[in-house]
């Protein structure tokens, strides 16, 4: 399990683009569960939409990138000084589906399965539930580079 304070030494993103709030668990070159709480304070919902807030289909899908993002930098055998230089730029996000809308006061659990594995380009397999309810799906491909 990570808390918000070791994800921050993984990823670079902050407020407001950091999505990820707690990874559960995560098994090295295999898979993560992670999760955000969608708060009505997010700044999405000022406009996304007045009076009917429904969270951004593309900020779910940077949040399963994150969680992606943490996962590929622990399963590339990185030391905690080398991922600190490094950073994760995803090539494509492909089969993106949305099944049902995410809404303030939902936790948004990622599912992320790794689907190939080198030392720079993970593919990924990516799956956003709510309540255990499928609410989102895409494959990611991203790149691991020097900051």
């Amino acid at each position: 399990m990570l808390d918000i304070i070791e994800i921050q030494k993984i990823l670079p993103h902050r407020y407001p683009l950091l999505l990820v709030d707690r990874v559960d668990s995560m098994e090295i070159g295999k898979d993560i569960v992670a999760y955000k709480n969608i708060s009505i304070s997010e700044p999405a919902f000022q406009g996304h939409f007045p009076g009917h807030p429904i969270y951004p289909g593309v900020m779910i899908l940077e949040g399963m990138a994150q969680a992606g993002g943490i996962l590929a930098l622990k399963s590339a055998g990185f030391t905690p000084e080398e991922i600190e230089q490094k950073v994760i730029y995803f090539m494509s996000i492909d089969n993106a589906k949305f099944r049902h809308p995410v809404k303030p006061g939902d936790k948004l659990e990622y599912r992320i399965t790794i689907l190939k594995l080198r030392k720079n380009l993970i593919v990924l397999d990516g799956k956003a539930f709510v309540d255990d309810k499928l609410v989102s799906e895409a494959e990611l491909k991203a790149m691991i580079m020097d900051k």
